[in-house]
């Protein structure tokens, strides 16, 4: 049995001054892929992203610049997308600041068209996998603000009504079944009220 197709991507490029993407240009269309703009340089990543919304981002450079790290920062922050990167410089200190400004796969000294698929391939599987790692870590911190919520707002009911703890969850255990909210819904309502009757 034959292994699936690979999917096919649409892929924005950004010379950084290794003058490579005509070649990798190429390979991408002889491999089914959409090569939607070539830009010259990162200033305007943002905008073509905004614009276009590529699969991957690919920038080919000799060193990644200060100012395309940022333009990467900025894109990894507000619209994020898989970023492959080839660059002849493999100085520790350059691919870590790569890899904070959200690049996928740094690939050191060498373009082989030939292994172009299977590298985009793990650009795009590792940033999927960062990707729910964040929504994981988001719904932790969210978790936690919810049950701080619920702990000061059991303190403000055992407070001003004289019930024990285990008295206050109920209570709070009971709003929520009868609103249908969440118990951190109601106790972030309780707590509002709280403050309003106190201002």
């Amino acid at each position: 049995m034959n292994p699936p197709a690979p999917p096919f991507l649409r892929v924005l490029l950004v010379d950084d001054g290794a003058h490579r993407v005509r070649l990798i240009a190429e390979t991408l269309v002889r491999q089914g892929h959409e090569v939607l703009a070539v830009l010259d340089e990162a200033t305007r990543i943002h905008e073509v992203v905004q614009r276009q919304r590529p699969d991957l981002v690919i920038v080919d450079a000799e060193a990644p610049g200060r100012d395309t790290l940022e333009h990467l920062a900025t894109l990894h922050e507000e619209m994020p997308r898989p970023v492959l990167m080839f660059a002849e410089c493999g100085a520790a200190p350059t691919v870590r600041a790569a890899l904070r400004a959200g690049v996928s796969a740094y690939v050191v000294a060498g373009l082989q068209p030939e292994r172009l698929e299977a590298v985009m391939q793990v650009a795009c599987a590792r940033f999927e996998q960062e990707r729910a790692l964040r929504d994981e870590l988001a719904g932790v911190q969210l978790e936690l603000a919810g049950r701080k919520q619920i702990e000061r707002a059991k303190g403000l009911l055992m407070q001003e009504q004289g019930l024990s703890e285990d008295a206050a969850y109920r209570r709070l255990r009971r709003l929520a079944m009868d609103r249908s909210e969440t118990l951190a819904a109601v106790a972030q309502r309780l707590i509002e009220a709280a403050q309003l009757l106190r201002s």
